[in-house]
């Protein structure tokens, strides 16, 4: 090896500029030789084999090299699923997991080492282990859409094919879950008063969000690891968005990138972001002025995580993916195992934000700005009087602070206070009031509508139609597809293909038609106070009729478990 070819590589392993060619070499020499050089830049497979050790772990990603030695002990995931990995090439089991560019943004430039030649790097062997043999069998068995008639169907059969780790993450909640619970319970305890004697033959649910129409009155709302679901990811909802109308929040932490998904839109296709405030203002001033050229509507700003809750199920999965021999070496001490997978992607976000931060937003941004995760009717009150556009009234789906009330809850007092303190009345058009979290049917949605909601947030559900049956989904659609067409905001419905319509969507269609007919409501401005009584909602102990399904589809939490003896696993 030559001295200038030792020296570009060594620059690499220390940080450095990769090695620039005097310009001598590139005046006299011909391009195979630049060709040669540009291969002798590049770290070989076999080097990065060496490095397969706690002392010394180099791991392949999109084609990079990276030194994550000193990150084992910090990585959510434990060290084993790492060191797997080590001297290889770990794309496939890092792209689900984690956001496109969470291995550039949390590990420093020294440690990024540069580009592997493609052709040298060692082969993965991937082994098919009894419990995956076992989870695919599952997903041949699954029962045709056409035997899917509700949004608890589809959860029911991810739980049963999605993998373990999956379906932790996406289903855990904070403590001993009793407010993700209690998210579903809360429209239990608000019954209707429908109307009669009202022409309902033609009945419209379309409505409008900040502005921008919808054909219901629900959004897509953030979800973060998309990918662990279904290869697609969130761009399978963004497509999903665009042939039924509604709209998309897409989420800081999403498996796809933010532009992809943006370029994975529509024309005109509307779509908001939501953002978890990085502690470098820097790179969120570059975050949010990048969504508003990009043409984001709306920016939902959450502020109910300034540290993460504990989700003790996905804690569990990632325990059993640590080795307890790597435990050992590394120190118990010096492993912080308490978050589980949502650390490895969310260390970033600012425990200090507060209300003095709300006039800079302003400044740097002329979008919409809505506060996420609004828990009482002052806080929500707060935010009018400095200006937001609105609320979202939830408690992150039950992932934060255990025994959170439910944002259904929280909305009957916010219009309470807001209509006693401010004279405002809602829906309205200058404060608009969401909720997200629990909502299962379309009479969920109905009921959070005539208390005052704009529009519902719906997540989970929407991951497990994709994570069960992914674009097949398509297909059950089609089967319950009547007279309906594509929505845009210039008409109201256009007709469209057949294979343009997806997965739970129509069920949405489905029961808002037939419910808003019972209520005795054409459309949805006709859905009004006087059609529920939420008088028992405050209630947190009243005797309703048990949701068999809800409950069925429950997986109850476990205590630690006794190890397996070593025969048992052999």
């Amino acid at each position: 090896m030559c001295k200038w070819d030792e020296k570009a590589r060594n620059d690499r392993r220390k940080g450095g500029n990769q090695f620039r060619v005097p310009l001598r070499f590139l005046i006299i020499y011909p391009r195979p030789f630049f060709l040669s050089l540009h291969l002798s830049t590049m770290l070989s497979g076999r080097e990065v084999a060496q490095h397969n050790s706690r002392e010394s772990c180099w791991i392949i990603v999109h084609g990079k090299v990276y030194d994550v030695t000193e990150f084992l002990n910090d990585h959510p995931g434990g060290s084993r699923i790492i060191l797997k990995y080590a001297g290889k090439d770990a794309t496939q089991e890092y792209d689900p997991i984690h956001p496109p560019d969470a291995i550039t943004s949390n590990l420093p430039p020294e440690k990024h080492l540069g580009p592997v030649q493609p052709d040298t790097v060692e082969k993965v062997e991937i082994r098919i282990t009894d419990e995956e043999k076992e989870r695919l069998e599952r997903i041949e068995r699954r029962p045709s859409l056409s035997e899917i008639l509700n949004l608890h169907d589809f959860e029911s059969i991810a739980k049963a094919v999605m993998p373990v780790k999956a379906w932790a993450y996406y289903s855990s909640a904070a403590d001993d879950e009793i407010t993700i619970r209690e998210n579903h319970a809360a429209y239990h305890r608000i019954w209707f008063r429908p109307r009669i004697l009202r022409d309902v033959t033609n009945v419209d649910f379309s409505s409008t969000i900040l502005g921008h129409r919808t054909s219901m009155p629900i959004y897509i709302t953030a979800t973060a690891l998309g990918k662990l679901g279904h290869p697609d990811g969130e761009l399978i909802l963004t497509r999903a968005a665009a042939q039924h109308g509604v709209i998309q929040m897409i989420p800081t932490l999403a498996s796809c990138s933010f532009d992809e998904l943006v370029d994975g839109a529509r024309p005109g296709q509307v779509q908001f972001f939501q953002l978890y405030v990085n502690k470098d203002r820097g790179i969120t001033k570059r975050i949010v002025q990048h969504a508003e050229s990009r043409g984001i509507k709306g920016l939902f700003i959450t502020v109910d995580a300034p540290q993460l809750g504990r989700r003790e199920k996905d804690m569990r999965q990632k325990f059993e993916a640590e080795d307890p021999a790597e435990v050992s070496k590394a120190g118990k001490d010096l492993v912080d195992r308490s978050q589980g997978a949502a650390r490895a992607i969310s260390s970033f976000i600012d425990p200090g934000l507060n209300w003095a931060d709300l006039q800079w937003f302003k400044s740097i941004t002329k979008m919409p700005l809505i506060l996420k995760g609004v828990q009482c009717w002052e806080d929500a009150l707060e935010a009018y009087d400095q200006g937001m556009a609105g609320v979202v009234l939830s408690n992150h789906g039950g992932r934060q602070l255990d025994f959170s009330r439910s944002g259904v809850e929280i909305l009957a007092e916010c219009v309470e206070h807001l209509k006693e303190k401010r004279g405002l009345s809602f829906p309205n058009e200058k404060f608009q009031l969401f909720v997200d979290g629990g909502v299962r049917r379309a009479t969920d949605v109905l009921k959070a509508v005539a208390l005052g909601a704009t529009a519902v947030g719906i997540g989970r559900p929407f991951l497990y139609a994709y994570s069960a049956y992914g674009p097949e989904g398509v297909d059950r659609a089609l089967q319950i597809l009547h007279v309906r067409g594509r929505f845009t905001s210039h008409q109201r419905y256009q007709p469209v293909s057949y294979h343009l319509i997806s997965f739970s969507f129509m069920h949405f269609q489905d029961e808002f038609e037939m419910n808003m007919r019972l209520l005795g409501a054409p459309t949805i401005k006709d859905v009004l106070p006087e059609m529920v009584d939420a008088s028992n909602l405050r209630s947190h102990i009243v005797a309703v009729p048990s949701d068999s399904l809800f409950n069925t589809n429950y997986e109850v939490m476990q205590h630690a478990l006794l190890k397996v003896p070593a025969k048992a696993k052999i």
